[in-house]
């Protein structure tokens, strides 16, 4: 047994040595051996980039979530599809939201605030056609890239739920988002399409909370805005049987 205990011994140390010259090599370049490699050399060798913009977000000593989604060189994957910008920094010229109807409160404001999922806020909608297909709908962000034409996502949206049904005679959609564009442009630009499309358009608020909503014949839309604390918008958004 000695000897078989001597040997594995041996071939241990053998195999730490291996390593060690291993190690020595790539740290001190191997100078006059062929076998080092001059890329991973340059590699190891070469100082560590840090871009601060993106280290500053890593937040890693943070309690709580960072109070606005990560932002780098690649958009995230549920951003609106071609679209990189928000459309306060395009050349398009958006139609001005018609002012808060004065003197009836923003009951669409507190039904927005007290649902607790995208299918509460369904059953709770003014159209009759979407709380008919808020037993029907099922959760998946998919149903954001299967918007209407007519209301589709908002250019720089960062999806976090979304749910829709076509169950039946049902076409609805319901996508929650946030933007860090300001709640007036993310209005306009909202008023801007739906009215070019045929839309009705009203304007309930009540505080930092906003709801544009209208409809066109059968369809209709509601888009529920709300300031964040970092000045960009958060967004529930409704379309029922839209184009």
């Amino acid at each position: 047994m000695l000897p078989l205990a001597l040997a594995a011994c041996s071939d241990g140390s053998a195999a730490d040595r291996n390593l060690d010259s291993l190690d020595a090599e790539l740290a001190d370049g191997n100078s006059g051996s062929t076998a080092s490699d001059p890329a991973a050399m340059s590699a190891l060798q070469a100082q560590i980039m840090v871009d601060p913009a993106l280290a500053s977000q890593a937040n890693h000593d943070a309690i709580r979530p960072p109070a606005q989604p990560y932002s780098a060189q690649i958009p995230p994957d549920m951003m609106a599809p071609g679209q990189g910008t928000s459309a306060a920094a395009t050349s398009e010229t958006l139609k001005a939201a018609p002012a808060p109807v004065s003197g009836q409160g923003c009951p669409q404001c507190s039904a927005a605030r007290e649902s607790l999922t995208l299918g509460g806020l369904v059953e709770r909608q003014a159209n009759p056609g979407a709380r008919a297909c808020a037993g029907t709908i099922t959760y998946s962000t998919r149903w954001a890239n299967r918007l209407p034409s007519s209301v589709p996502l908002y250019p720089d949206a960062r999806v976090s739920e979304a749910a829709g049904s076509e169950a039946g005679s049902c076409a609805l959609r319901v996508v929650s988002f946030a933007s860090a564009a300001p709640l007036q442009t993310v209005l306009d630009w909202y008023y801007t399409r739906v009215s070019k499309a045929g839309y009705s358009a009203e304007h309930q608020a009540q505080g930092d909370e906003h709801v544009l909503a209208g409809t066109r014949g059968d369809a209709a839309y509601a888009v529920f805005a709300t300031v964040r604390a970092d000045g960009g918008t958060d967004v529930d958004l409704v379309a029922n049987q839209g184009s």
